[in-house]
């Protein structure tokens, strides 16, 4: 497999200490805005909805649409890096995603948008992993890049925690449109930075794009999304729905026959040899299904069912944001003194319990039309917290033992599991509150929660394959 994240090598000397974390704070802001435009958008829905007619499954449209496009397109647009330059390809995906937020702003129409919405995961797609391999690339010494990561993950999962705050508050002033205009003065201070601060670099030796394992992976990950999202309205035995999965099979066991014959495949399948690496990337998976499945069934339940506003709703997530804000840099700081594991069991700890507190909420006798607003809060702080320690050691797992040159490899695939976890995780909150009415809400959530409580679990369990690992100098 040939570099994705060299160490400095091909960039020529690596920049000082004052010029390298510059580079680190440029590259998260511009995570930031990605991390928080994957979940701005869903306090807005209801809004959305009024505003184009639009039921619950086309709303779920407007956020997987991005998602998937980005998940589809992450480990190409890597590779693609590797081979063009890093900041250029940087560049190029700032540029797209202005360009499609302003269009997400203006669009007419439900089709519209959901375009916009597509092509603005094209250019985020040029962003994340690109952004971690400019970031390594700057950070030739193994304990500062180690740092360097656990910075970069938390400011990542910060801005997806911190969406639903920021979208409220925007709605509240400007109209649901005003979430993706917010986006274009960020991109053009963002492309002013990386000209200034981000050096050039390539890969050692550029890899070749895999188009037809791209092609094989965007129809598997489309196709599945799509069903979870169609099939309340189709039938989930319908001979449509029995297509679909066909479909989605096929393209999947085509995938990894494509993927393991070829020299220079999209993904290294066998990483997946590394029981540390594979259990990162099913909690990576499993941790932004919970986060968008709690993200989606709150804006639901609160707008929908008890009436709140888009700010009061954004506002009620704000235990979650500081949650993640406060736990997310101390995972990191935990993650390189002692390692991944137990950062990742306080991860599954917290989340498990946040889901389990909702899960009472839906059983008891506050699953009326007025529940506890104080126990609703606790629910969202410990799911924030749990949230907020997750990504650190999740990304450190996954890329920590590995070479620089298979690391890059490595964050891209971790990448690509936290989207599909979004997008799972919309589609599976969608299907549950399709059709159903706003008394219905609460007892309809039900199943959500417990998913969410199962996700925090299985974290439990991938701290148990992970590795105590510390960092030499």
């Amino acid at each position: 497999m040939s570099t994705t994240i060299p160490a400095g090598t091909a960039a020529g000397p690596a920049p000082g200490a004052r010029r390298r974390w510059t580079v680190l704070a440029v590259c998260a802001l511009s995570m930031f805005l990605i991390g928080v435009d994957t979940t701005i958008v869903n306090v807005g829905l209801p809004a959305i909805g009024r505003g184009l007619g639009a039921d619950t499954r086309g709303l779920e449209w407007v956020v997987d649409a991005y998602t998937v496009v980005l998940a589809s397109l992450l480990i190409a647009s890597g590779a693609l890096a590797d081979r063009f330059g890093r900041r250029r390809v940087f560049r190029c995906g700032l540029a797209v995603f202005g360009l499609a937020s302003l269009a997400c702003a203006l669009a007419p129409s439900l089709g519209l948008l959901v375009a916009a919405r597509a092509v603005q995961g094209v250019g985020a797609s040029m962003l994340s992993p690109v952004a971690l391999a400019i970031v390594v690339n700057a950070m030739p010494d193994p304990r500062e890049r180690a740092r360097a990561i656990g910075i970069w993950a938390s400011v990542f999962g910060l801005s997806m925690a911190a969406g639903p705050v920021v979208g409220g508050t925007l709605i509240a002033a400007l109209g649901w449109r005003s979430v993706f205009w917010i986006n274009v003065p960020v991109v053009v201070g963002a492309l002013v930075l990386v000209a200034v601060f981000v050096p050039e670099s390539r890969g050692q030796r550029a890899r070749r794009i895999d188009l037809p394992g791209q092609l094989l992976l965007a129809t598997a990950l489309c196709v599945s999304v799509g069903v979870l999202i169609e099939g309340p309205r189709i039938g989930w035995a319908s001979p449509a729905a029995l297509a679909c999965y066909a479909v989605a099979a096929a393209a999947a066991t085509g995938f990894a026959r494509v993927e393991l014959r070829r020299p220079e495949p999209l993904i290294d399948l066998g990483l997946f040899r590394r029981p540390p690496f594979a259990s990162a990337v099913l909690g990576a998976v499993a941790v932004f299904a919970a986060l968008s499945v709690s993200l989606l069934l709150t804006t639901l339940y609160l707008q929908d069912a008890r009436g709140w506003t888009p700010l009061a709703a954004g506002a009620a997530t704000l235990p979650m944001a500081l949650g993640a804000t406060v736990c997310a840099p101390w995972s990191g700081s935990l993650t390189g003194r002692l390692g991944p594991r137990r950062p990742l069991l306080l991860a599954g700890g917290f989340t498990a319990a946040g889901g389990l507190c909702m899960v009472g909420l839906t059983l008891g006798p506050d699953a009326g039309p007025d529940p506890s607003v104080p126990l609703l809060l606790s629910a969202y702080l410990l799911i924030g917290i749990g949230f907020g320690f997750a990504n650190a050691p999740l990304t450190h797992t996954a890329v920590g033992g590995l070479p620089p040159s298979r690391a890059g490899v490595a964050g891209a695939v971790t990448s690509t599991a936290r989207q599909v976890g979004s997008a799972v995780g919309i589609a599976v909150a969608g299907a549950l509150a399709a059709g159903v009415a706003p008394d219905g809400l609460a007892r309809a959530s039900r199943p959500g929660w417990l998913l969410v409580t199962a996700c925090g679990l299985l974290l439990c369990g991938v701290a148990r394959a992970s590795r105590r690992e510390r960092d030499t100098p």
